[in-house]
């Protein structure tokens, strides 16, 4: 029993030492790789290679994009801990960021209004079974096919607003033992969330649609448990295979960019959790006189406030 017990833990000793070992030399080992990255671009921008495709799609779920990405993290909140006002800027500037595309996309939802209005009077109104829209060019496609194309507008409020929205607080909170606690534990609290639930969550959809992807734009279709050399020598086939089949036959043709949206989703939740870290621990070392610094909350002018008693 003793001698077993000794070697199992010799064994679990070995494979934590061998763990630390790797996540060490990955991080140092990706230094090298982001470097090489930018100053040989060609290897994975240029389109027209078809290696290039074939490498852009390696790297865009794998390891050494991973820790890429981690020791970025990692130098840019040690620069941050020194110097609290580089974490504030960061944190200013990425929530800026999320601001302005979800007020941008936020639009979406006018559109999608619009648009629906429109094939109603097209098809009820006017009878027809296509619909025109151009400047100079026209495009006419049937309605059925505008039809469907709305659920893309209700897709890109989804993806471009949810970052917007949870710098705005709006997100539902399941509140069980939050608001009682003191203001650092529950700044520990949202550290601790963005760190081991948004990130990894962020990270693991990352790397399942990215993938899903690549195998409705191009063939053949690349495997996440292929190696480089693998997806190198498919490269020799390759050709651009964009989905292009919709729900109907005269429905939307573009369904590929529900995909491109899964990606930016995960882009996008990745960076709101990063930045909500950082703000979280900037405010837990500040104190409560730091809450909400520097927060941009969209404000409702006098006459915009919602009607008190509507009824849904």
């Amino acid at each position: 029993m003793d001698d077993n017990g000794t070697s199992g833990l010799a064994m679990v000793l070995e494979a934590l030492g061998s763990g630390l070992l790797a996540l060490v030399q990955n991080i140092l080992i990706s230094f090298w790789n982001l470097a090489y990255a930018v100053t040989h671009p060609a290897l994975w921008l240029d389109w027209s290679d078809k290696e290039a495709i074939m490498r852009f799609v390696y790297y865009g779920a794998s390891t050494e994009f991973f820790f890429v990405v981690f020791t970025t993290f990692l130098v840019l909140t040690g620069v941050g801990i020194w110097r609290t006002g580089f974490l504030w800027a960061l944190v200013r500037g990425l929530e800026a960021f999320s601001n302005s595309v979800g007020r941008f996309f936020a639009w979406a939802g006018l559109i999608m209004v619009i648009q629906q209005v429109l094939i109603v009077l097209t098809q009820r109104v006017f009878a027809r079974p296509d619909l025109s829209f151009g400047l100079g060019v026209g495009v006419s496609l049937d309605v059925s096919w505008w039809s469907e194309e709305l659920k893309l507008y209700n897709a890109m409020v989804v993806v471009f607003c949810l970052a917007y929205t949870f710098v705005q607080g709006g997100h539902v909170r399941v509140d069980l033992i939050y608001s009682p606690v003191k203001f650092g534990t529950k700044k520990v609290i949202d550290m601790f969330g963005s760190l081991f639930f948004v990130l990894p969550m962020a990270t693991l959809i990352w790397l399942y649609s990215w993938f899903f992807l690549w195998r409705h734009l191009i063939v053949p279709n690349p495997s996440a448990s292929e190696d480089l050399d693998r997806l190198l020598m498919k490269a020799r086939a390759l050709r651009w295979n964009v989905e292009t089949i919709g729900f109907s036959p005269n429905g939307f043709t573009a369904y590929f960019l529900f995909k491109v949206l899964i990606v930016l989703m995960c882009g996008m939740i990745f960076l709101q959790g990063i930045t909500f870290f950082w703000r979280s621990y900037l405010e837990w070392r500040e104190g409560p006189e730091s809450e909400g610094k520097y927060l941009d909350y969209d404000v409702l002018e006098k006459g915009e406030e919602p009607y008190e008693h509507a009824e849904l």
